[in-house]
């Protein structure tokens, strides 16, 4: 997992930092969560009691904005490069859902993903896991979420992207367009100006044609008086 992590002022994200709210507080308390934090699963007679924590593996760098370093677009760009990275190390799973057990022996993926597959098909058959629907989601390796998530209060939300696309388009300018649902078929054929064209056509085929006989016959006749 890749995170970007930003410490606002009092006021929100518009609001500078205090003083005493360093970078290098900040590591260290990135460090404290991911060292502290764990989430203990509820007790099933399959699987019992499992503990949920991240893993002792921890890089924790900073990145500054507003000419002190990397900017905005380039902390982007970092996300969307790991993002990437880990997903084709790990493989994305499939487009489709698989419906039976064979299914996945025949999926065109990996060994390790293949393994994951399988774990999670067997762990969707227990009765503890059927809120979660794990079998519906085994050819996403049980993720059924999106790949990039944030805080509302770290940047622009989706649906305001999507309004401003919206505003962009024009579609949110279209209230008063009036929508025709009843159609009714009236005939085909050409408009005068192809029924025009189509007609020049076929006169010049049809001479094209004629002059080809008449070169055909004209050498069939020297043809059979060659002999004599």
């Amino acid at each position: 997992m890749h995170a970007v992590v930003r410490l606002d002022g009092p006021a929100g994200p518009d609001d500078e930092p205090p003083a005493w709210a360093t970078t290098g507080l900040l590591t260290r308390a990135v460090r404290a969560a991911a060292g502290r934090v764990h989430v203990h699963t509820l007790h099933t007679p399959a699987v019992g009691e499992l503990l949920l924590r991240w893993g002792d593996q921890v890089d924790a760098r900073p990145l500054h904005a507003g000419g002190q370093g990397p900017d905005d677009d380039a902390v982007a760009a970092y996300v969307a490069k790991y993002v990437t990275k880990g997903a084709s190390e790990t493989g994305a799973g499939l487009d489709h859902a698989l419906t039976t057990w064979a299914d996945i022996a025949t999926a065109p993926v990996s060994t390790h993903v293949r393994t994951l597959m399988r774990a999670c098909w067997r762990l969707g058959g227990l009765v503890e896991y059927e809120p979660i629907r794990l079998r519906a989601w085994t050819h996403t390796l049980g993720y059924r979420g999106h790949v990039l998530t944030k805080s509302r209060a770290y940047s622009t939300t989706y649906a305001a992207l999507r309004a401003a696309r919206a505003h962009h388009t024009g579609y949110d300018d279209a209230h008063d367009a009036i929508t025709e649902r009843h159609w009714r078929y009236v005939g085909s054929g050409h408009t005068p100006g192809a029924a025009l064209l189509a007609a020049a056509v076929a006169e010049d085929r049809a001479a094209n044609r004629e002059i080809a006989r008449e070169e055909l016959g004209a050498d069939g006749r020297r043809l059979s008086a060659w002999p004599a």
